[in-house]
């Protein structure tokens, strides 16, 4: 029993009275804002402005795509002088990291970032998966992915 509970209980009422439910993350509740929210304490702590603060922010994005291979190297054991040193968990992280790495950097190049990556995604979407929605459209459910990667 939690320390919360512990004096309903000693004193013999029926139930526990239940803790409050935390509040949501700021990413749960709106991504864009986090990002928003990311790049406003990025510029405020930069060390780098203008073009060279955009092309950076860019660039960050191939480090994280490291360090998705990285993890993946690790979860698979395929270092034999490492062996496992990793978790599927770590590569869902680190692919997190990427996305989070890619829309701030997509901010970085336009305040229009939700509206820019929306239009975008529809585009793929509907590329890939044709007007009705079913999968495999003109490119067919993978040709459909690997063009979406490929933009």
């Amino acid at each position: 029993m939690s320390e919360q509970h512990e004096p309903a209980a000693r004193a013999g009422a029926s139930a526990p009275v239940p803790a409050p439910s935390p509040a949501p993350a700021p990413a749960a509740a709106d991504l864009w804002a986090s990002v928003d929210h990311l790049w406003t304490w990025l510029g405020a702590n930069r060390s780098h402005v203008g073009r060279e603060e955009m092309l950076l922010r860019i660039v960050k994005l191939s480090e994280e795509v490291g360090e998705v291979a990285q993890a993946v190297i690790g979860a698979t054991g395929q270092n034999p002088r490492k062996g496992t040193t990793h978790t599927w968990e770590d590569v869902q992280a680190e692919l997190c990291d990427v996305v989070i790495t890619a829309l701030v950097a997509l901010r970085t190049l336009t305040p229009d970032a939700r509206e820019v990556f929306t239009h975008h995604l529809n585009r793929v979407t509907q590329r890939s998966l044709g007007t009705d929605g079913a999968t495999g459209g003109a490119h067919g459910a993978a040709g459909g992915a690997d063009s979406a990667a490929g933009n």
